[in-house]
């Protein structure tokens, strides 16, 4: 039973490269932002990952919270305001999840509302990339920018060449030149583990007004619902219910801001992304998640050097493959109208109101439930 799990093979190496791309631009953009500690952030995202392997025996990921990681990286926001947000949220996704409360949720947020959400966060991701990390730097960078977009673009991902991996490992490449180049840089090996940290307690109503607010909604329809439904349609022999994907959502952010962790959850892309590289059991994941952990515990008091001249156009062009592939899970609302104009305003809302997640579901389930009453004409 245990090796229908956890499978360490080429196909799992493959499939366990399949979230990089994602995960590693926001991270990078959350630590640069926030002014985080690297080692602390790579250590305990790779025990993350090894842990929900190993729970789940799928190659469920962990990712960071992407509607926290967009408003932190636009407000520039401080890393107490973000361990408060995410405690904040594992509290409030620990309630819902007890109570039952978010199976309930689960049927009542319509699908369309949903896709808007993921195309709201799509648009967002796409924002930042375009204006903040693609028009960085000289015509080097703009070079390099290419290079990995025709990388990701042309790789064929069905044969389980993992595009995101070389891309980073381009960038990385360029990274470690730029070190070796200065003789003012330089790499050590060292153990740093994550230290005990109190959260703030005048960080708590920021974090729960201008993150976790905001993230909920989403985390509800993409983290519980959405993954839910594409870990049934992968792995119908093995179900999950919306209750243990919540709960495990909840205990991690509960957990990691008091070591300095980025909060975390699961994601439908991550799980469809690890799947359609080869991943099919959760062995996949732990060896995901001991890259990070190597990389946090013997490197960690050089990963901050390696950030600093790490090309920001790299990270423009990963971003913007992950908002395209967020955007194109609205196209099967398309043949609805309703549901179709539903998902466009939910998608606008979020992107351009403050708490626009929220705002937008709000707006969205609303609407939905009052066409069916009474059908919008739209002709």
């Amino acid at each position: 039973m245990l090796r229908e799990r956890l499978r360490f093979s080429w196909q799992e190496l493959s499939g366990s490269f399949g979230d990089l791309g994602t995960d590693l631009p926001l991270l990078i953009g959350v630590i640069i932002a926030a002014q985080l500690d690297s080692a602390s952030v790579f250590t305990l995202f790779g025990v993350a990952q090894i842990l929900t392997g190993i729970v789940y025996g799928l190659p469920m990921p962990m990712q960071p919270l992407k509607a926290m990681a967009v408003i932190v990286m636009t407000e520039k926001l401080s890393g107490p305001i973000l361990w408060a947000g995410g405690w904040m949220v594992g509290a409030m996704m620990l309630v819902l999840t007890l109570t039952g409360i978010l199976t309930q949720l689960a049927r009542w947020i319509p699908q369309p509302v949903v896709r808007g959400c993921q195309l709201g966060l799509g648009l967002s991701l796409a924002s930042i990339a375009l204006k903040t990390y693609l028009p960085t730097g000289d015509a080097f960078g703009y070079l390099l920018g290419a290079i990995g977009f025709l990388i990701l673009l042309l790789l064929p991902k069905e044969r389980g060449i993992p595009a995101g991996l070389l891309v980073v490992l381009l960038g990385g490449g360029v990274a470690m030149s730029r070190v070796l180049a200065d003789p003012e840089w330089h790499i050590t090996i060292a153990w740093r583990f994550p230290h005990l940290q109190p959260l703030e307690p005048q960080a708590l109503m920021p974090g729960l007004l201008i993150l976790a607010l905001p993230q909920l909604p989403l985390s509800i329809a993409n983290a519980v619902i959405a993954t839910q439904q594409t870990a049934q349609d992968l792995f119908p022999d093995r179900p999950l219910s919306i209750g243990q994907i919540g709960l495990t959502y909840s205990l991690t952010n509960l957990i990691l801001p008091f070591f300095g962790g980025v909060p975390l959850c699961h994601g439908c892309s991550g799980l469809a992304g690890h799947y359609a590289l080869g991943a099919r059991t959760g062995g996949a994941v732990v060896i995901y998640g001991s890259f990070y952990l190597v990389l946090g515990l013997l490197f960690g008091s050089s990963v901050d050097t390696l950030l600093e001249v790490f090309p920001l156009s790299i990270l423009g062009v990963i971003l913007l493959f992950e908002a395209w592939v967020l955007m194109s899970f609205i196209k099967d609302q398309a043949p609805m109208p309703e549901n179709w104009m539903i998902t466009l305003l939910v998608g606008a809302i979020a992107l351009s109101v403050p708490q626009g997640f929220l705002v937008g579901t709000l707006v969205g389930t609303t609407l939905h439930y009052l066409s069916k009453k009474m059908p919008l004409q739209l002709s």
